[in-house]
């Protein structure tokens, strides 16, 4: 029996079989059951058939849509890492290559250019690098390939525009089968850290030096200087202060620093430029010690890196001896002003009782002269010793100092070391004048054979402490008491009992004129 079949394409959900129907009545329809049978069952085993390959293509197409994303996402992450492996060499400006086991560069990463370093691919180290570092890293990176142990080491590499200064890292490389093929380097360009460095050390030197210069000068004057934070607590401090250690200080408030007395004050000052974020200035009386203290106060408002005002920095200076200084000063100007107008009244009186005595202006301008030098001699010496008093030896050495270039073998003087204040030593220095010219005209000084001894000595307790002077002339003929009172002897008597506040007599003896003054010891700054 002839049949004819017409397909669908495997991949329907059906398969279709057509025959063409019976040529006649006779044909037995028990063949025909059986061969649709037969056909029905290959019918849905090519179903089933086709099923299962659909199924194993859906899985298939699964699978490689499965890689792909996987392999797309691999490749991202893959190019993710290069790039972050690339921006770190080129922020590290480091260059990495590969060296096969004959040392032959087989690949390189350029930082400077972003790419391989095809230009050297194929080269060897004789090519690359300085002969003075060749042999010795040659020799290293052969060590490496045969102990699989890295190693390290810095390096000039000869750079086509430079040489630069490397760090040289080398690791074996490994192959599948566990030997070593190779080697990985990386160098990183040190060249610029090696001059930070340099210029570092050069810069720590010279801070060094400034510090020192800085501490030294501290040490050697009377600053201070500090930084405290906003809260007025010490963070710094250069040396001891108000008798309490520097490291005592550091860590402290102001009110465990600055008494009570002198707090309102500093802190007014500092809170002032904490507030206006300027310089504040101002002078601060401190009691320490039982002593009272000046200082000089200067602070700033201390900054950090953005410009934001942390606390304050500030120099405190001890201008104590100044303010000593000034007043002793105006004590002066006080003292001088007094002495001044003291001294013009002397000049004045002495004026009038010298006018007084003599018959010519001729006689009054020598004698005036005289006495007047006589006062600017005392002046003199009391100006050398700041005014604070005048050695009674050098008074005496002074006033007859034009006498003894003349008679030097005829004047002898001598006594312990006491010091008069500055009126006692104005009045006796007039007084020895007068004695001196006394005795150039009439005593000891207008004969050859005359002789005066000045004599001083300090009197014992029971004869109240004071100083005992005696001026006595010898070998003088024809001494006579003189008959009027001049001026020299109204200086010598009168004024110079007063302005010593002294026990003075005058005596005309045979031989020569004696003179004894008792000083009290209330006229004297100090018996030396």
């Amino acid at each position: 029996m002839q049949e004819a079949f017409t397909r669908r394409p495997l991949w329907g959900n059906e398969l279709s079989i057509m025959t063409t129907p019976p040529t006649s009545a006779s044909q037995s329809q028990a063949p025909a059951s059986d061969d649709a049978r037969q056909l029905a069952d290959i019918n849905d085993r090519l179903r089933r058939e086709v099923a299962a390959h659909e199924a194993t293509l859906g899985e298939l197409e699964s699978v490689r849509r499965n890689l792909e994303e996987r392999v797309a996402q691999r490749t991202k992450e893959l190019s993710d890492a290069t790039a972050r492996f690339e921006t770190a060499l080129r922020g590290v400006r480091a260059f990495v290559f590969e060296q096969d086991k004959d040392l032959r560069y087989t690949w390189a990463y350029n930082p400077d250019t972003q790419s391989s370093g095809s230009q050297i691919e194929g080269q060897t180290d004789e090519d690359m690098l300085p002969p003075t570092e060749r042999d010795f890293i040659i020799a290293l990176k052969r060590k490496v390939i045969e102990t699989g142990k890295p190693a390290s080491h810095e390096v000039n590499y000869l750079l086509p525009d430079r040489s630069s200064l490397v760090s040289l890292h080398i690791d074996p490389r490994i192959a599948p089968d566990g030997t070593v093929d190779g080697i990985v380097c990386a160098a990183l360009d040190i060249s610029r850290t090696r001059t930070l460095e340099s210029e570092q050390r050069r810069l720590t030197e010279e801070l060094g030096t400034a510090v020192q210069r800085y501490e030294t000068a501290l040490r050697g004057s009377n600053v201070t200087v500090f930084t405290q934070d906003e809260n007025l607590r010490y963070t710094s401090i250069s040396n001891d202060f108000l008798g309490r250690p520097a490291d005592d200080i550091v860590g402290s408030d102001e009110e465990r620093v600055i008494p009570a007395e002198s707090l309102q004050k500093v802190v007014g000052i500092k809170r002032e430029a904490l507030d206006t974020g300027e310089s504040s200035s101002g002078e601060v009386e401190v009691a320490s010690d039982d002593h009272t203290r000046w200082f000089d106060l200067h602070v700033e408002p201390l900054r950090d890196l953005q410009g934001v005002m942390v606390g304050l920095t500030g120099a405190v200076v001890d201008i104590t001896d100044r303010k000593e200084n000034e007043a002793h000063l105006r004590l002066l100007l006080r003292e001088l002003t007094h002495r001044s107008k003291n001294l013009l009244a002397v000049i004045q009186a002495m004026a009038r009782q010298t006018a007084r005595h003599v018959g010519s202006t001729e006689a009054f301008l020598d004698q005036f002269s005289a006495r007047l030098q006589a006062l600017a001699t005392s002046h003199d010496l009391l100006v050398q010793e700041s005014w604070h008093g005048a050695s009674l030896h050098e008074l005496v050495r002074m006033q007859l100092s034009h006498h003894l270039d003349r008679f030097e073998s005829q004047l002898t003087f001598d006594g312990p070391p006491v010091l008069l204040k500055p009126e006692a030593a104005q009045g006796l220095g007039l007084g020895l004048h007068e004695l001196a010219t006394n005795a150039v005209k009439y005593g000891a000084l207008s004969v050859p054979q005359g002789r005066i001894d000045i004599r001083w000595r300090r009197m014992p307790a029971d004869e109240g402490h004071g100083i005992e002077l005696t001026w006595q002339e010898q070998n003088v003929p024809n001494v006579k008491m003189p008959t009027r009172r001049g001026f020299g002897s109204t200086v010598i008597e009168r004024h110079l009992a007063r302005s010593l506040d002294a026990e003075v007599k005058l005596e005309f003896p045979e031989g020569g004129a004696r003179f004894q003054a008792i000083i009290p010891i209330t006229q004297f700054v100090a018996t030396l």
